[in-house]
């Protein structure tokens, strides 16, 4: 009997939920709506919303700019006449009163530099200051309230993010192109290699240079820089650009605008990593009449320590160089035969040698 009574009050149960839910239905008209559209449209599934990356787009195109950079020739051998060469390239509004940040190869040595925006109206650009180790230069043209990229100063990227490139490829108007990132890049200011760049297989041609890649979310990921390029023209080399990273780009930015150009300081050593494991370097190489010269480093010197920060490989110690304002006086922690010693170093700045 316990059991025939427990079934029964199961059924029960049972009986008056399904009675309550379908009173509720034929009380509430939305509810039958909702269900309907939530299992079948006139007898057949509902189809899912396709994937789109419109938002992101929405959100960054109206910051990325078309940029006209024009040489003007006044050549004799052209005559009366001036020849006028443009180049095309693109660039991302950084801050509503008119900071662009852009590729230096697009703008350099141009006459006139005009920016387009995506709702038409155009400016005349100044150049504020470039930096080539980075390919990068910052314009400011005059007007306020520009639309400005969605920017995030924690955004770290991740080998296998998807990202968009968004620019004015062959003057064809504003273009997107989705890719993923394939490499990372260090966010540094010493390194002027490949390997300071985001790699990512989003194409990028002529009029991408300067224009905006960004997640999908319309956050500036970086900005689009060049297609790798070798010195064998017989491969074919496919699916390979970079990007400057939005990290160094920002703060090469930000340098310029306070400074005019980037200072970066400068050792004046070669290097050789040690192998996996071991912590910091060994000097390969000393420039004469460089910082490193006049303090008395050495070929052969292991270097693990930089005033009191470990070393653990040659790319850091690099940046460390590289940030530390010039005349600045750094202790370089070294082996030499086997003897530890604390150096002091006056740090020099990159591309200025003393006499």
């Amino acid at each position: 009997m316990k059991l025939l009574d427990f079934i029964k009050y199961i059924v029960q149960s049972a009986s008056y939920g399904v009675l309550a839910a379908v009173i509720l239905i034929l009380l509430v008209p939305e509810l039958r709506t909702q269900l309907a559209n939530s299992t079948f449209v006139q007898g057949e599934p509902t189809e899912e919303a396709p994937l789109s990356y419109a938002k992101a787009v929405n959100r960054a195109g109206p910051a990325v700019v078309n940029i006209y950079s024009t040489d003007i020739n006044n050549s004799r051998s052209y005559a009366r006449t001036a020849r006028n060469n443009t180049r095309l390239g693109s660039g991302v509004i950084m801050d509503a009163n008119g900071y662009i940040l852009t590729n230096y190869h697009v703008v350099q040595n141009a006459d006139l530099v005009s920016v387009w925006l995506q709702n038409g109206q155009r400016y005349d650009a100044v150049l504020i200051g470039f930096d080539i180790f980075t390919d990068l230069a910052v314009l400011k043209v005059e007007a306020t309230n520009l639309p400005v990229i969605p920017q995030r100063e924690d955004l770290d990227s991740l080998s296998g993010d998807v990202v968009l490139a968004i620019g004015n490829p062959l003057n064809l108007g504003q273009t997107v192109t989705q890719g993923i990132i394939s490499a990372i890049g260090r966010n540094g200011l010493s390194s002027t290699s490949y390997l300071q760049f985001l790699q990512m297989d989003a194409a990028i041609n002529e009029g991408n240079s300067g224009g905006a890649l960004v997640n999908t979310n319309g956050e500036l990921v970086g900005i689009n820089s060049r297609k790798f390029t070798q010195r064998n023209p017989q491969l074919n080399v496919q699916g390979i650009f970079f990007a400057v990273p939005y990290k160094l780009a920002n703060k090469i930015m930000q340098k310029i605008i306070e400074q005019g150009r980037v200072i970066r300081g400068w050792l004046g050593v070669d290097t050789r990593q040690l192998p996996a494991n071991n912590k910091g370097f060994i000097i390969t190489a000393v420039t004469p009449n460089s910082p490193a010269f006049k303090a008395g480093l050495k070929i052969g010197d292991l270097v693990y320590q930089i005033d009191d920060i470990a070393i653990t490989d040659v790319p850091q110690a690099l940046d460390i160089v590289a940030e530390t304002p010039p005349g600045t006086t750094i202790n370089i922690g070294l082996y030499r035969k086997n003897q530890a010693l604390t150096i002091p170093v006056v740090i020099a700045e990159l591309n200025t040698i003393p006499k």
